[in-house]
């Protein structure tokens, strides 16, 4: 796995360099944010860990410049903020997962290794529909009303989830399974994730498919489905 890491603290910049070099992986590194985007731009990695307060450009900024330009590889943000406004950030820009500092090593390795499988597909590729939006598994490509919408690989995999189980209820304790397995995050990630695709799929089209069920979980469903049921 090639993997950028984009992170200032130097001491720990070298920790990780030097764990995940130790378990097999390349690794390039830069120390802020400029030098950062000139690395994804300029080369295809795996995956990249990227800090939250940056010199130059902020992680903010630059995981959303990332996603604008097309680079949809698996973002894991690192913060030494734990609110949940913070982690909200993060994630509507484009980031899949955070971890927050101080943190485990073995912990963002296996979390790097699960969003790539993840990003790199392996499930039964074909056409979903729900309404008039539209995921194409053979191109990953997402479209609504015939205007192409871009999502970061974990929110395309919570997506794809919720489209082949619809019109159904997914409980979520199911999509907490599905996408962390048995090492969940705390529980506002799923919140969070539901939250930014909702921003993608729904707030621009007006006619919501996206629906939460209190206590329940959430459910993908086009107008007459959701009133039918």
């Amino acid at each position: 796995m090639d993997v950028l890491i984009i992170e200032d603290d130097r001491d720990l910049a070298g920790n990780l360099l030097d764990y995940l070099e130790a378990c097999g992986h390349r690794v390039d590194l830069a120390v802020n944010g400029p030098g950062g985007l000139q690395m994804a731009q300029s080369k295809a990695f795996d995956a990249i860990v990227l800090d939250l307060g940056l010199p130059g450009l902020d992680g903010i900024e630059l995981c959303r410049r990332l996603r604008e330009e097309g680079i949809a590889v698996p973002i894991l943000m690192l913060t030494a903020r734990g609110e949940l406004d913070d982690k909200l950030l993060g994630l509507e820009a484009g980031a899949d997962d955070y971890l927050v500092k101080p943190l485990s090593l073995r912990e963002l390795e296996a979390r790097l290794r699960a969003h790539t499988r993840r990003a790199a597909g392996g499930l039964e590729r074909r056409r979903l529909q729900v309404g008039d939006l539209i995921l194409d598994e053979r191109t990953h490509q997402v479209s609504r009303q015939g205007k192409k919408i871009v999502l970061a690989p974990f929110d395309y995999q919570l997506l794809r989830l919720l489209m082949r189980a619809s019109p159904a209820v997914v409980p979520r304790e199911r999509l907490e399974a599905a996408l962390w397995g048995d090492d969940p995050p705390d529980s506002d990630a799923l919140r969070a994730h539901v939250h930014r695709l909702r921003q993608a799929i729904d707030r621009p089209f007006g006619v919501p498919l996206l629906h939460t069920i209190p206590h329940i979980g959430y459910r993908l469903a086009a107008p007459d489905e959701e009133t039918s049921a």
